[in-house]
């Protein structure tokens, strides 16, 4: 029997992330040629995932440019695309979650009549331009998927009430089994200023924010929260790794820079990143995959958007919606940073998102859908 040809498509960090252990257990089974196609939407933010990962792709369309826009990112890997199946020839094209890659990429697929996997489906905010465009890029790709591999019972209950069509799996959050390979005690920061943070003295703050939707005056009043944070409490230091986005770097650098006890660095590969939050005191930011990565580590998420595609969170009591407002971002980060009980009660609630098995589920399904292995049972989270 000829092994099944499965294509993992991806091009940003947060994608990298979440696939790179898939990719991993895909070539690990007997009957699969797991085979991975990047289309570097996000070039040096992608490449750290790949090596911490050492994952070496079979085909990188390499289509970043300076200052491209939703368009070029999705022409270009669409077109970029048609080479890449006709060479390849995928029996199945597995993308994931939201990005102008993921909804290019399953366009691309249903041209060549291939089937689609959807990693990460049924996030939903029903607000089409928040988070943007990752909402629309989301409900695009669940019109387009054979199967959709949801991290929890509430993503799969969106789509049956949207009556999707294709074979539905709650499998959890790989993002869970990307931490159990990157996170350990012992582990030392190649960003050595990282390694000389008074982690046990003060209050560690890590902040993230890069989200188009808060670009202009919401980014404004973030970055003047975050001032506002240091300046007023000397038992906290802020370390915000700035995304390489020049919208985020001319808001950094105008609110923020030269502001007491912030630590302005690079990206950080994913292993950094992950050690540096099960480090940390408390988590600020609009990313979507810190809301899920941080609770499993036991640490408070206080989310700068006005809404989010992951209301498991906030019902757990892991993670809470702090808006865009100066005033409102600053009153809730305090009563973390002062009250004990206050923060307790959101560091030691359960995560909802996985037990570090989503990645076997989403293989097994995909054998299953080729009639070759059992259906997997759910996650029950």
């Amino acid at each position: 029997m000829d092994k099944l040809r499965i294509m993992s498509v991806f091009g940003t960090r947060p994608e990298a992330i979440k696939m790179c252990p898939l990719v991993r257990e895909l070539a690990a089974r007997e009957g699969v040629e797991s085979l991975c196609c990047v289309t570097a939407q996000h070039r040096q933010m992608l490449d750290s995932v790949l090596e911490v990962f050492s994952l070496k792709p079979d085909w990188d369309l390499d289509i970043m440019t300076p200052r491209q826009t939703l368009s070029t990112i999705t022409s270009k890997c669409l077109t970029g695309m048609d080479e890449a199946i006709d060479t390849l020839k995928p029996d199945m094209i597995l993308v994931h979650g939201d990005t102008s890659t993921t909804f290019a990429g399953a366009l691309s697929a249903f041209y060549h009549q291939v089937p689609i996997g959807h990693v990460e489906a049924g996030l939903r905010t029903y607000d089409k331009y928040s988070p943007f465009p990752e909402e629309m890029n989301r409900k695009l790709v669940s019109s387009l998927a054979d199967l959709h591999f949801c991290p929890t019972a509430n993503n799969r209950g969106n789509l049956l009430r949207e009556g999707v069509t294709g074979s539905i799996f709650v499998t959890g959050n790989t993002v869970i089994d990307a931490l159990k390979t990157t996170v350990r005690e012992d582990y030392r920061f190649s960003t050595d200023e990282l390694n000389h943070l008074p982690y046990s003295e003060k209050k560690i703050l890590l902040v993230t924010c890069h989200r188009r939707e808060n670009y202009g005056e919401p980014m404004r009043n973030i970055m003047l929260a975050l001032r506002q944070l240091a300046e007023e409490n000397r038992d906290v230091e802020l370390v915000y790794p700035v995304h390489l986005s020049p919208v985020v770097r001319e808001a950094v650098d105008r609110y923020l820079r030269g502001a007491p006890r912030v630590h302005l660095i690079d990206p950080l590969p994913a292993d950094e990143m992950h050690n540096l939050m099960a480090r940390c005191y408390l988590v600020l930011t609009d990313s979507g995959g810190l809301q899920e990565e941080a609770p499993a580590l036991g640490k408070p998420v206080l989310v700068l958007r006005r809404e989010t595609e992951r209301p498991e969170a906030v019902e757990a009591g892991t993670v809470k919606l702090a808006g865009v407002v100066q005033d409102d971002i600053v009153t809730m980060a305090q009563r973390l940073i002062q009250d004990r009980n206050a923060y307790a009660a959101m560091a030691h609630a359960v995560n909802p998102y996985g037990d570090g098995q989503a990645c076997r589920r989403i293989a097994d399904a995909v054998l299953w859908h080729f009639q070759r292995g059992e259906r997997p049972a759910d996650y029950q989270g």
